[in-house]
């Protein structure tokens, strides 16, 4: 009896340390300004000295799952400009709001504190990019991360898709060739869009043989095959918002720095310049906010097969002032040649091409992507539209509210890893970056995995796209 009375006994003592490695506390808040009382979006919520962090919707509201083990260590809350939070873990009351205080630093007292000091924005810019090589990392690693692709009219969601990914890197020290990307799960997929876009066909055909002469104008949809404009819409899903587009491009601002033609590169006065705004504060350390505006060159992304080129660049950028390390890019590229002018009021009604923010966490002293947010329009439904910047239409038409389609992704890096043999491990296995491609649901997976929390638009938004997509499918 005594051997089984043993047994039984190790057997419980096995059960609970599993139950305890595996447990999780959830955290969920809204996080205000403590003088305006609006919600602060984009503010950081993590676990000190750990990769376990989310951020805060346009609601400041976040949900975070911590594993027990940390129930012990600090929970920060932090935005720039603002007095962080910190707390331990087990002792954040969810039943009350988060308020940060703003923190603002004096920016004649920091530009006087050393001569030897940049003090233009253009010459701080410059040496943060002097510093890449010792903040970024210098060594291969995998990060994990959630992704919400979404794509809309101004009136609904017309294409959902929510995915886990792992990003392999091997460092910033060698070319964006060694980067890759992996789509691990998928657990939203609808797609109620109108994929009749015969602008989309005709540029697949002129990929896929050359020396075509083509154009729209001259094609009948009532002649075209479904599965053969489906193909073609795939393949301009994956040129337009492809992962491999996203970060292999240059828009990869400060990954690519070192690639050829780099917007951040060599050349990066000619195609931007840099003001200095002011001095912010985030836990305790000043960060310089800087403008960035237009130069002297257009800024051209030349992407393959696709008139993306003549824009202008607007935007913020955050960089620390102790290590030149940059913290974060809010940046848009903006219509300014008369060529892109004209294509994108005809193409999209709007100037704005590309809106980018991207934002960096500190781990281990280097910087690690946190948070992607991409947005960019798209031409899905062409409608009377043809892809000519010469073209005239007739705008009463046009159905601005359903014929405009824009997408959003949006990335959370919720995990970094740097132990070798795991990255070993991880390589070895086949990478697949095609995001649009179904993959089978796999429930348990989800369960406790940090995603990025709707705003309560968008929670709607997804309600009736999925009951419209589950009429669909019957």
């Amino acid at each position: 009896m005594k051997p089984q009375f043993f047994k039984h006994i190790l057997g419980i003592i096995v059960f609970i340390t599993y139950i305890s490695a595996f447990s999780q506390t959830e955290l969920k808040n809204s996080v205000l300004d403590a003088e305006t009382f609006l919600p602060l979006e984009s503010a950081s919520v993590y676990v000190k000295n750990t990769t376990i962090g989310t951020i805060t919707n346009v609601d400041g509201k976040f949900i975070l799952v911590v594993p027990e083990r940390y129930q012990s260590d600090t929970l920060v809350i932090s935005s720039i400009g603002f007095k962080s939070y910190k707390i331990p873990v087990n002792e954040f009351d969810s039943t009350f709001d988060v308020y940060l205080e703003p923190d603002v630093a004096s920016l004649d007292e920091v530009l006087l504190v050393a001569e030897t000091r940049p003090k233009t924005g253009n010459d701080i810019m410059l040496r943060a990019l002097e510093r890449l090589p010792e903040n970024l990392p210098d060594s291969s690693y995998l990060q994990k991360g959630f992704l919400r692709h979404k794509e809309r009219n101004k009136k609904e969601f017309k294409w959902l898709i929510e995915s886990a990914i792992t990003l392999y890197d091997s460092s910033s020290a060698v070319s964006d060739e060694y980067l890759k990307i992996n789509v691990d799960q998928v657990r939203k997929s609808y797609d109620l869009r109108d994929v009749d876009s015969l602008l989309a066909y005709t540029s697949y055909l002129k990929n896929q043989a050359k020396n075509i002469k083509l154009q729209s104008r001259n094609l009948k949809r009532d002649t075209i095959e479904t599965a053969s404009l489906i193909k073609a819409i795939k393949w301009n899903d994956n040129r337009i918002n492809g992962l491999e587009t996203l970060f292999h491009g240059k828009l990869n601002l400060v990954r690519n720095y070192a690639s050829a033609k780099a917007l951040f590169g060599e050349n990066v006065l000619n195609l931007h310049q840099f003001k200095l705004d002011t001095i912010l504060v985030e836990n305790e350390r000043k960060i310089y906010k800087i403008k960035i505006s237009k130069s002297f060159d257009f800024i051209n992304l030349e992407t393959k097969g696709i008139y993306n080129d003549g824009y202008q660049a607007n935007g913020w950028i955050y960089i620390y002032w102790d290590s030149y390390a940059i913290k974060r890019i809010e940046y848009e590229l903006v219509a300014a040649s008369s060529a892109q002018k004209s294509r994108s009021k005809t193409l999209y009604d709007t100037d704005i091409n590309h809106k980018l923010v991207i934002s960096y966490k500190e781990y281990q002293d280097k910087m690690y992507l946190n948070y992607v947010y991409y947005e960019t329009p798209k031409l899905v439904n062409v409608g009377v539209a043809i892809d000519d910047p010469k073209t005239e239409i007739d705008e009463s038409t046009v159905n601005k509210d359903e014929r405009y389609y824009y997408t959003v992704q949006e990335i959370l890096f919720t995990e970094i890893i740097t132990n070798p043999d795991d990255i070993a491990r991880a390589i070895e296995n086949g990478w697949d970056a095609d995001l649009f491609s179904p993959k089978p649901y796999n429930k348990d997976f989800w369960k406790n995995y940090n995603t990025l929390l709707e705003s309560k638009e968008e929670e709607k938004l997804i309600q009736d796209l999925t009951k419209r997509y589950s009429l669909f499918k019957e």
